[in-house]
């Protein structure tokens, strides 16, 4: 059986975006803020992560950066210790 997380996971997103990554890992519950339909949104996500693209994954307070941030980290097996916390 999968562990639930309960940390919070923040993904600045648009409807083009996939969280399957994120689900795979046992994750049920993701906030997702959608910049294309509110533009003060995205100049928050601009200001916050230093960013213009989508999607911006925090998990935490940890800013992971986009969805090749996240698979990379996965890849490098960081994501489950981070999910962890």
């Amino acid at each position: 059986s999968r562990r639930r997380h309960t940390r919070y996971i923040g993904d600045w997103s648009s409807d083009v975006c996939s969280s399957d990554l994120l689900a795979s890992k046992g994750v049920k519950e993701i906030e997702k803020i959608m910049i294309d339909k509110d533009p003060a949104r995205r100049a928050e996500m601009m200001e916050k992560t230093g960013r213009r693209t989508v999607p911006q994954i925090y998990i935490g307070d940890t800013h992971v950066g986009g969805y090749d941030d996240l698979s990379a980290l996965d890849r490098a097996g960081g994501l489950d210790p981070l999910l962890a916390k």
